[in-house]
């Protein structure tokens, strides 16, 4: 359910390219989900970040663990335990391209 929710917060607010990382049947994994997407500027990213928020605290009354990247609000990470989300501008995302670093160690 919280998948479902962090899903609909990016596409709330027009978060494009949305890939879901199941890392749940690994052994010793950090997460059970990476949820990875991305926006055209700053401003789209922080409003994904606080849709998603939002939506989930409404929806589940689940709050995320940590956040990181609000300052500069070109990579935002919102850690809800069980699932990491990484947000990011589309530059940054094509240049750490973790979706692939990801995929190569699974």
């Amino acid at each position: 359910m919280l998948l479902k929710k962090i899903i609909e917060g990016i596409q709330m607010v027009k978060g494009e390219n949305i890939s879901v990382i199941n890392l749940k049947n690994r052994e010793n994994f950090i997460c059970d989900y990476f949820v990875i997407c991305d926006g055209n500027s700053r401003n789209q990213i922080f409003a994904i970040s606080q849709s998603i928020k939002k939506n989930t605290i409404k929806k589940l009354k689940k709050k995320p663990w940590h956040v990181e990247g609000l300052i500069n609000k070109e990579w935002i990470l919102i850690d809800y335990i069980s699932i990491v989300v990484h947000i990011f501008q589309k530059k940054v995302r094509l240049y750490y391209n973790i979706e692939n670093i990801w995929n190569q160690s699974l």
